[in-house]
């Protein structure tokens, strides 16, 4: 018998959301220190009311809402979803106070691209967004790589029954320690260790190229989150184009690719084995597909002509290979070149690699690498028992951090997830068509939202149809998810609501 959404359920659910909400407003703090010292008064008091909003919402859930009861998997998978609703809606409070959205659903648009680190947005006038409020955008899509739920986890949930539940929910499965917490803080430490060295890097490229000390401090922290959470938000319409500087393009490059890394691949190179990264799994997968995808996007620029030395290839088209394929959507070139001057082989290579993504796990989106292999060894163990005598007795292993079995079980969950984003990006392509835009430009969009990457060819923009914005809303919420935790929770309140009519029609 399917499960309905009861009364302790959600109250269960508020709870932890409560809480969750509350570990956000403590980071809001950030922001409106930036807002202070830059003298940003009138941004200072967005926040001041964004994390007031916050705090009171989060303390009145857990007093109200209180419980002690640890969480099961299917309220767990509620917590998951639901808690991003709310996330969102109480992190675009600075957001909608700036007066930069036409809209509050542009900026509800904005806040789950951060969160989801899609990085496509719908911000005017991003070259005059003030300090306070850059430093925001780009910590969402910083805090949503690591996970809401993991940012709690570390800092906040000390009860943490049915804590790994949650964080299965937010797709998050990866234990790195026997405790829960100490993973979320693990994961945590890794992304700030990192967020201190690449934006030390980063900072020291950006004034080499004639930014003054602090704000190639900022810009430098700004790109580094952008490219570490695979969000590809930028604090310049130009995005990396801005920085006409080689050395920090591939700084960010570097950080493209590990911030896609999965956290546990992360955590067992930090404890000294640094050779798995040639035993594992996803690292194979990845190298092979991004191999693939960028000789599809060489032979199409060269085809076109467009870039007529290896340099320029390398810092346009390749690029932009690695920023889909790690799901990160920072851009070298403009979406205009995208529509007009690429030739189709080259952008159905980036297709392809937003298509496929990076590492479970992890801040990037996609088919994700660990799904890919499972899959075509499966597929390859398939194939060898319907070759082999009926007799014959084998077993296919992959190595990732440690030694498994395949199993039929994680062949079709892997396929089914693959399945599911193959649904989200051909709906939101349908979208896109109904709404009069080019097949071509459509389903690069879909795919873009839907993987979670954010590279556009010019379609998302404040003066699209509202439905357009919605659907996007909704795939990047699912893609980011991964879709489980969200089908339960609409499941489950649909069941209830279909209940409720039906007793009231009786």
């Amino acid at each position: 018998m399917l499960r309905k959404l009861t009364k302790f359920d959600f109250k269960i659910t508020m709870y932890y959301t409560g809480k969750i909400i509350l570990g956000l407003a403590f980071t809001m703090v950030i922001p409106l220190i930036i807002a202070l010292i830059y003298k940003e008064f009138d941004s200072a008091m967005d926040f001041i009311i964004g994390i007031l909003s916050s705090v009171i919402f989060g303390l009145a859930c857990m007093k109200f809402m209180k419980t002690d009861k640890p969480p099961n998997l299917f309220q767990s998978m509620i917590i998951a979803a639901f808690s991003w609703i709310f996330a969102c809606a109480f992190c675009s409070i600075p957001y909608y106070l700036s007066g930069h959205f036409e809209s509050y659903l542009d900026v509800y648009f904005d806040l789950m691209s951060a969160f989801t680190t899609t990085g496509l947005a719908l911000i005017k006038n991003v070259d005059h967004v003030s300090n306070a409020l850059n430093m925001w955008r780009h910590m969402l899509t910083y805090i949503g790589g690591q996970g809401i739920v993991v940012l709690a986890l570390a800092f906040l949930i000390r009860n943490t029954g049915g804590a790994y539940k949650i964080m299965v929910g937010e797709a998050k499965d990866e234990s790195l320690e026997p405790s829960i917490t100490k993973t979320a803080q693990n994961i945590w430490i890794i992304s700030l260790v990192s967020l201190f060295v690449g934006t030390t890097m980063a900072a020291i490229a950006a004034y080499y190229d004639g930014l003054s000390w602090d704000r190639s401090i900022l810009h430098g922290s700004w790109m580094f989150m952008s490219a570490w959470s695979t969000g590809g938000f930028a604090p310049c319409t130009q995005n990396l184009s801005f920085y006409h500087s080689y050395a920090f393009e591939i700084i960010m490059c570097l950080y493209m690719v590990m911030g896609s890394f999965n956290f546990a691949l992360h955590y067992v190179v930090w404890k000294g084995n640094p050779k798995e990264l040639l035993r594992n799994i996803e690292i194979k997968t990845f190298v092979v597909t991004l191999s693939i995808t960028t000789i599809f996007v060489a032979w199409g620029l060269s085809a076109a002509g467009i870039f007529t030395n290896l340099n320029s290839v390398l810092r346009r088209g390749i690029l932009l290979v690695i920023s889909a394929h790690t799901g990160t959507g920072q851009m070298a070139v403009y979406a205009n070149q995208l529509v007009h001057s690429w030739q189709p082989l080259a952008y159905m290579g980036i297709c392809i690699a937003m298509m496929l993504g990076g590492s479970a796990a992890s801040t990037a989106g996609g088919f994700k690498a660990l799904r890919i292999g499972i899959f075509f060894k499966g597929l390859i163990h398939e194939t060898k028992r319907l070759i082999l005598p009926e007799s014959a007795v084998f077993k296919m292993t992959f190595h990732h951090i440690k030694d498994q079995i395949i199993e039929s079980g994680m062949v079709k969950m892997a396929g089914l997830i693959i399945l599911c984003y193959c649904f989200i990006y051909l709906f939101g392509a349908v979208v896109g068509v109904a709404c009069g835009y080019p097949l071509g430009q459509a389903t690069f969009e879909s795919i873009s939202a839907g993987a979670n990457v954010g590279l556009t060819m010019g379609v998302v923009s404040p003066s699209m149809p509202a439905i357009l914005k919605i659907t996007y809303i909704i795939t990047m919420w699912l893609g980011r998810l991964e879709f489980l935790s969200i089908f339960v929770l609409v499941g489950s309140v649909g069941l209830a609501i279909g209940q409720a009519f039906k007793g009231g029609r009786k």
